[in-house]
């Protein structure tokens, strides 16, 4: 039963995103690369995708990626309004962050030797910035951005080569993390909070454009960063956090993670002076039960009412992009993929967005015990 759920629902997701597709070629084979990123396949790349699809060679695959006549944004969008057809809900999380590709060669686009957080150290390798969303029903990837180094950005002629347009430009991953946000708030996702780690926290005019958009937020920031005070004046966090009294911490527990509840003492401090009607500004930080030294700290802004228990539970819910890429990675493919070209990734990874939607839908919809929406026209 929970298998007949799942082959209907990829039959009306392919059904969706069906207009996409100009010609009738790659509208089958889509399906084919979909359901074989979902496969119990060692590796999940051309050759492998088209033996499971019985076909003689990878050709038909890597032409899907590469060249074939159909619109990779547009089933951006289409996995966007999936995923929120089925997981939207009004308490909803948008999550920034970022992963990165180990690649070899220098060929792919925007490959270097950069820190990749995937493998803890610097590799020569690809790195993406991802918009996940998370709700009470689930959670999956909805954007991506690749990002383009300067070294490549600066190197047009390589840039060329690897088939990115002339008008991509560097662009800072924050910057990217911004135009996802922006790209959901016009779409209409329905989220209450953004979060992010501190590479993205830390950047103030990222903080400054979320509060102009009354986007409330809870993001990390490091320690000698430097916020003003209540009365005015301009003090590092860990400065206003080490002045708490003890009565000022409680011992929370923001939901299950890899090894068990995720437990720790959190603390806030009202920040900001002038604060809007009905919004406020916090820094809030989180200290580990088993070395009380380590301390991580968070910007906030948003409903005055918000508790601590509210900033502790967004901040907790970061942890749900982690799973999105581990689930991505293990169950649909996302770095499997054998490509070099700018519109080859795209596509690969967008596709691979749509194979962990379309999982986490169906495991949404076998936890209700409903049938799956209507396909809209």
């Amino acid at each position: 039963m929970v298998t007949d759920l799942v082959v209907t629902e990829l039959d009306r997701l392919h059904e969706r995103i069906g207009g996409r597709f100009g010609r009738s070629e790659p509208r089958v084979r889509v399906r084919e690369y979909v359901s074989g990123l979902v496969a119990g396949l060692e590796r999940k790349n051309g050759w492998t995708l088209a033996e499971r699809a019985g076909e003689a060679g990878p050709d038909g695959m890597q032409r899907l990626l590469r060249r074939a006549d159909w619109d990779v944004d547009g089933v951006r969008d289409d996995v966007r309004d999936y995923v929120i057809e089925h997981l939207g809900d009004r308490d909803g999380v948008l999550i920034a962050d970022e992963t990165g590709f180990v690649k070899k060669g220098t060929r792919s686009a925007g490959v270097q030797r950069q820190y990749s957080g995937t493998a803890g150290r610097t590799e020569n390798c690809q790195v993406a910035t991802f918009l996940a969303y998370a709700s009470v029903h689930g959670h999956a990837l909805i954007d991506r951005e690749l990002y383009l180094p300067r070294s490549w950005a600066g190197d047009r002629d390589r840039c060329r080569a690897a088939g990115i347009p002339d008008e991509v430009e560097f662009t800072t991953k924050p910057r990217q993390a911004q135009a996802m946000v922006s790209r959901a708030i016009e779409a209409g996702v329905p989220f209450a909070w953004f979060t992010a780690d501190e590479a993205y926290g830390q950047v103030k005019y990222l903080r400054v454009w979320l509060e102009e958009r009354d986007v409330h937020h809870v993001v990390a920031t490091k320690c000698n960063d430097t916020l003003i005070t209540t009365s005015g004046s301009e003090q590092r966090a860990d400065a206003l956090i080490a002045a708490l009294p003890v009565r000022a911490w409680r011992r929370l527990s923001v939901g299950a993670g890899a090894h068990g509840p995720r437990e720790y003492d959190w603390a806030r401090i009202p920040v900001r002076i002038c604060w809007r009607p009905g919004r406020g500004h916090w820094l809030l930080a989180r200290r580990s039960i088993s070395n009380p030294g380590e301390i991580a700290y968070y910007v906030c802004y948003g409903p005055r009412r918000a508790t601590l228990v509210d900033l502790a539970w967004v901040a907790g819910s970061r942890w749900h992009v982690e799973e999105c890429f581990q689930q991505a990675k293990g169950e649909a493919g996302l770095d499997h993929y054998q490509v070099r070209s700018w519109r080859a990734w795209y596509a690969h990874i967008t596709l691979s967005m749509l194979a962990l939607a379309w999982l986490a839908a169906s495991k949404a919809q076998a936890v209700k015990g409903e049938p799956a929406p209507a396909t809209r026209a």
